[in-house]
Order: C-alpha cells, then sequence, then structure tokens
C-alpha cells in the first residue's frame, strides 16, 4: 500500500543569489604536491593570519624532511608532541623501500583510531579548520590525517527549560558526538540509524539525521533529507536556523517542528516514527513531524501513573485556552455584555474601577504589555538580579498602579492569571504564540464584543487546523479524528491500551506492546506458603 502524506513545500521561483563559495570548495580540485615546500606555501596562504597557525617541521626517521600542521586552538599539544613527533622521529625507517611511507606510518608507527590519507588540498583545509592535525612528508603524493581534537565542553546536565519531578536528569549539550551517545545509550539496537551530512558553504555545520530504521516511514524520511539538502545558507549556528528552513509554513506564530534538551524525550518520538535532527554546536534536537498535541505534553507524562499524567495534562489544556482567553472575554463582558455576570460581581468590579480615566481595553492592553516586559527583561538580566526584578515588578509596580488610579484591581488580577496560565505550556514556542495571539483577541474584543472575540477564535482555529507539518495536519488525532491516536491526547490512557504506535505517523511497524502475559507468580507464591506470607 503506497502511502505518500508527506508532501513537498511550494518553492518560490524567484532567483536566489549564489553565495560565494569558501575556500574549501575553491581549492577542490587541487592535489597536493611531491614537493615539501609547494604544499607550505598553498597552506600559508590561507592560515598564515591566525595566531594559532602552527607548522612543525621535523625530520622524519630522522632524515626525511616532513611537517605537521595544525591550530593549536583546536589540538591537544600534549597528543602531538608525546604520540606524533617523538613517534616518528625516533621509529625505524622502512626495510623495503617499494613500500609506501604513508602506509608504512599508519600501520606500524601511529596508535591513533581515526587516521586516513588524504590527497586534495581541500580536505587538508577542511580538516585543519575542524582540529585536525595534518603531516605531509617530502617527496609522497599523499598526507596523513589525525584526529587530536580537544575542544571544550560543558559538563552534562539537567536541561533548564524541561525540568521534571520524575525522570532522567541528563541533557543535551553542544557537542554533537557527546549527544549522539546519550541516544545510543538508550537505544543500543543496530536499527537505531544516523546518517550525517553538512549544512551551511562556510561553517560546514554537521548534521544528524537519527530515525530508527524499521519503522520510520521511507517518504517522511525521503522528505527530511530532501528538505535540509535544500537549504542554502553560509552559516548554520543552532538548530533554530535548520527549524526555520524545514517547516511548512514559516509565517505561522505556531511552531511545526519541536525542539527539546532531553535525550529521552527525543528517543521516545523515534520509537513513535518520527525523525530527530542533532546539530553540532546546538544543544536542542530537532523532532518531526510535529503536531499542537505534543507540544503541551512532556516526557514525564509517561513515568507516571495515567490518572496522574492525564490529570496534569487536562489541567496544561484549561490553563492554556485560560491565558488565551480570559483578558479578551473580561473586556468583552465588562464592556458590552455585563448580564452574562451575576450582579454582584458587576458591582464590585465597576465600583473597583472608579477612578480608572482609561477604558477598559486600554487598561488590559497596558497591562499585558508591560507584563511582556517585565518577562523579557527577567529573561534577559543576569540570574542574581532577574528573581528580584520579578518580584519588584509585580509587587511594587502593579501596587503603585493600582494606588495610583491607572488600573484597577480585578485588571491587575485578570492579567496575573492569564499569565500564569501561559507558564504552563511546557513549550516556550507554543506558549509565546498564543500569548501573540492574546494581543489580537483583545483588541477584536474590545471593539466588537462577544462577536469579535467568537471570530478571534474560530481565526486561530481555522488557521490551526490549515497547518501541516511534513504533510501530517496539524490538529491529529482531534482533526482529522483517530480514535486510536486520542488515547494519548488531552489524557493518557494505560499503557495496555496503547498497543499501537500513532498512526498519523504511517509507520512500517505500528505493534509496540503485545498481548498481555497472565502473572501467576502471586497465585503460586500464595500456594507454595499456604495463603500465608512466611517472614522467615
Amino acid at each position: 500500500m503506497n502511502m505518500s502524506p508527506f508532501f513537498k513545500k511550494r518553492t518560490k521561483k524567484n532567483k536566489v543569489p549564489t553565495i560565494p563559495e569558501s575556500k574549501i570548495l575553491e581549492n577542490s580540485t587541487k592535489i597536493i604536491s611531491p614537493k615539501l615546500e609547494d604544499n607550505i606555501y598553498e597552506i600559508n596562504k590561507i592560515f598564515q593570519k591566525n595566531m594559532d597557525f602552527l607548522i612543525r617541521k621535523f625530520n622524519l626517521f630522522g632524515k626525511t624532511p616532513a611537517v605537521l600542521i595544525c591550530l593549536k586552538s583546536l589540538v591537544s599539544t600534549e597528543k602531538i608532541d608525546r604520540d606524533i613527533i617523538k613517534l616518528l622521529q625516533e621509529g625505524e625507517p622502512l626495510s623495503d623501500p617499494s613500500q609506501q611511507v604513508t602506509q608504512y606510518i599508519i600501520n606500524n608507527i601511529l596508535y591513533f583510531s581515526d587516521v586516513k590519507e588524504v590527497s586534495e588540498l581541500s580536505s587538508f583545509i577542511k580538516a585543519i579548520s575542524s582540529g585536525k592535525a595534518l603531516i605531509l612528508i617530502e617527496g609522497e603524493e599523499y598526507g596523513i590525517e589525525l584526529d587530536v581534537v580537544e575542544k571544550e565542553k560543558r559538563s552534562i546536565e539537567e536541561p533548564a527549560t524541561e525540568r521534571v519531578v520524575r525522570g532522567p536528569r541528563d541533557g543535551f549539550i553542544e557537542q554533537i558526538m557527546t549527544n549522539i551517545s546519550l541516544l545510543r545509550y538508550r537505544l543500543p539496537v543496530p536499527e537505531f540509524q544516523i546518517e550525517e551530512t553538512e549544512v551551511g558553504k562556510r561553517t560546514r555545520t554537521k548534521v544528524a539525521i537519527c530515525y530508527m530504521d524499521d519503522i520510520v516511514s521511507e517518504d517522511l524520511l525521503k522528505e527530511v533529507k530532501m528538505r535540509i539538502d535544500a537549504i542554502n545558507i553560509d552559516s548554520i549556528l543552532d538548530a533554530g536556523y535548520i527549524e526555520q528552513f524545514i517547516q511548512d509554513r514559516p509565517n505561522s506564530p505556531f511552531p511545526q517542528v519541536q525542539n527539546t534538551e532531553r535525550p529521552d524525550k527525543v528517543i521516545g518520538n523515534i520509537l513513535e516514527g518520527r525523525v530527530a535532527i542533532l546539530i553540532d554546536g546546538s544543544p536542542f534536537a530537532l523532532i518531526v513531524p510535529a503536531t499542537f498535541n505534543q507540544f503541551y505534553q512532556t516526557s514525564e507524562d509517561y513515568y507516571e501513573r495515567w490518572i496522574i499524567s492525564s490529570f496534569v495534562r487536562i489541567v496544561r489544556m484549561a490553563a492554556l485556552i485560560f491565558s488565551l482567553t480570559f483578558s479578551s472575554f473580561y473586556i468583552t463582558v465588562l464592556s458590552f455584555h455585563p448580564e452574562l455576570i451575576p450582579a454582584n460581581f458587576v458591582v464590585a468590579a465597576a465600583s473597583g474601577r472608579q477612578g480608572v480615566p482609561f477604558p477598559v481595553i486600554f487598561e488590559v492592553l497596558v497591562m499585558e504589555f508591560a507584563m511582556e516586559i517585565l518577562r523579557e527583561a527577567t529573561v534577559r538580566m543576569p540570574q542574581q538580579v532577574g528573581g528580584a526584578l520579578s518580584i519588584v515588578g509585580v509587587l511594587v509596580v502593579g501596587q503603585a498602579a493600582v494606588q495610583a488610579g491607572f488600573v484597577s484591581p480585578i485588571t491587575v488580577v485578570i492579567i496575573a492569571l492569564s499569565t500564569i496560565g501561559s507558564f504552563a505550556t511546557p513549550s516556550y514556542n507554543a506558549a509565546t504564540a498564543f500569548r501573540m495571539l492574546r494581543f489580537l483577541l483583545i483588541i477584536l474584543a474590545g471593539t466588537f464584543g462577544l462577536l469579535g472575540l467568537a471570530v478571534g477564535i474560530m481565526l486561530v482555529l481555522n488557521h490551526m487546523l490549515s497547518l501541516r507539518s511534513f504533510g501530517i495536519p496539524y490538529m491529529t488525532p482531534f482533526s482529522p479524528g483517530n480514535i486510536k491516536s486520542l488515547k494519548d491526547s488531552i489524557f493518557r490512557a494505560p499503557f495496555y491500551w496503547l498497543k499501537e504506535r500513532p498512526a498519523e505517523n504511517h509507520v512500517r511497524d505500528a505493534q509496540r506492546i503485545g498481548k498481555k502475559v497472565k502473572d501467576t507468580t502471586k497465585n503460586n507464591f500464595l500456594d507454595n506458603n499456604g495463603g500465608d506470607f512466611d517472614e522467615t
């Protein structure tokens, strides 16, 4: 059965300006020369201005001129001194003159697992730039490339943006090989495939595409590779670059690619038939396809019992809807439809607004905007100052505004509750999208009342229903409806109900939980002990 749900993005026919090629590609056709000085001259032209550029000349086996080239800031000088130069100077020369020198050195002298011969000048330039050491020998048409990279990296710790009460505490860091090891540790099976590619004509950033070979849809995998290969940019500095290039609707406020710093979350999505993308230099992994359902779920939902997880998910969804509509509904009721609420509340709200010179919509907009400024200032300030700033902003500024008569006390409460509701969304991107749309609903509600609020909500829902992520409807499993996938949506069913992987991913192996095996251990134990527990 041929399933092709993964549609290609629409591409503009506008002429794209050509990006200048890097020096690596400029020298892709040049071959190294048997003359050592010619090679040194070519490489010197490119790297001689760099303060960390090192050329170490020595005599191979005490007689043949040779040179080692590297960037000192990226390599381990201790390895170079002890394991390369010393061995090559003191080693015994070839007994067979017909034997190739570079092969003899690789097979008999050096103790490196990652070592190879190279002949293209472009490979030399790329290797030097990435922190490897090169050995060139007089009279040889091949050089030796050695991996002596020693990069600084931070320790593995719990992600600050995705903390959990129960679950693993490790998170991704900036080095891609360390991140891959965290995934391999959790999924030590040969079906787990990791393909490497490079993106960025100047940065040549490593990108890893991770998937389960016997689960993932071939159409999805092909589409992911095609979109990554189509990226034409000079630099990739973070996962956010690739996210913006591969999503279906870049102009939508809603994220269509999920990002996470948690290895356990990545593995969970890979086992459901999705594809993960790791980028060297970024602690965030990208997961595709991504539906709206995924952005209010956390990995901790699967570590707790299903009743607790379901309750927490319902609370998150209610908080998300609450944060989007509460401010605009407050404006609608107070300005246009006071008959919708009890008379006592109307009297209390009206009395609280005595002396406030501004209409309700202006009052709410100013407070919402002030909360956004306070939120941004708290994030950008140093950690020691940020906490104090948030407390001062909420307590002192809010109280002073009420006493000065700029806003009413009930408005401060409404804005505070809406803001707290947005914090309950686990995904920062999704929460930001709803905070932006909150301003749209406030303006519509303040202008047209309940009709404007209803139209605004319909516009938001209609836009979400029109979105797709790699061909998958954004609002699945709600629209189009899927009963099996609904078991893991607003609430989380017990594991023995979740026997199949999500149907929307069109996986090749849908079964993930087998038949339940009857547990007779307890009965046998009671039978063998006469129905009583004997402590002895």
